[in-house]
């Protein structure tokens, strides 16, 4: 459906454990605000109404338990859900189809691309990106640790590790092999100036590593 026979802008809610990631999501749409509303952002706002679609960002949610996509499958205020993500694991992508999401889109969707996957999605079809060459992000995105000049899959992994998952744990979580984990964390340590995973918990902590499930909790049906 073109946005030019659409008198309504589709209605998007943003679901993530983090400020920061929404926050910079939010900001990509205010071009496109005739074609999407964000209708919500704050967990704390009551919405009783439905909306059209939920965007699932993934940023350091463990991508594997795919218990939260059915959940906001099933939540009868989203007509359909969209899981917005790096990481194109053919096990991840085939497992979230089979939840039943309506959407794959990768978070190297420039903006004006990302809106028209999301009008696709509200149109009726299965929109699954291409997967992303290389590791990049699309401009105007936003993550806790960009300023301090982490990327946002290095700033992942940080979050991870600021949750208390292990290595093994991290690797499992993002289907990276456990040596490029290490590697990963090897650049986090230098870029932050960490010298032991103690270190590198306490500065993630301190620069807002730290999630808030209350989001995640209210789409799925949580206090």
């Amino acid at each position: 459906m073109s946005s030019t026979t659409r008198s309504e802008p589709i209605r998007v809610a943003l679901v993530d454990d983090y400020d920061v990631v929404l926050a910079g999501l939010a900001h990509m749409f205010d071009r496109y605000r005739d074609r999407i509303l964000v209708c919500e952002i704050d967990a704390n706002a009551a919405l009783d109404d439905q909306v059209d679609i939920v965007l699932y960002d993934s940023f350091a949610q463990p991508e594997s338990d795919q218990q939260e996509l059915s959940a906001l499958v099933r939540n009868p205020r989203a007509r359909r859900v969209v899981v917005y993500t790096w990481n194109f694991h053919p096990e991840l992508v085939q497992s979230a189809r089979q939840q039943g999401i309506h959407g794959y889109l990768s978070k190297t969707l420039a903006a004006r691309d990302l809106v028209a996957a999301l009008e696709a999605v509200h149109a009726g079809d299965t929109v699954v990106s291409t997967p992303p060459r290389r590791s990049g992000s699309a401009l105007g995105l936003d993550w806790p640790g960009r300023h301090e000049g982490l990327t946002d899959r290095e700033s992942e992994i940080l979050a991870l590790i600021t949750q208390g998952k292990s290595n093994a744990e991290v690797a499992t979580l993002t289907y990276l092999s456990p040596n490029t984990v290490k590697t990963y964390i090897r650049a986090i340590y230098g870029k932050i100036d960490a010298k032991s995973r103690t270190q590198a918990v306490l500065w993630g902590i301190a620069h807002g590593f730290a999630p808030d499930h209350h989001r995640i909790d209210h789409w799925l049906g949580g206090p």
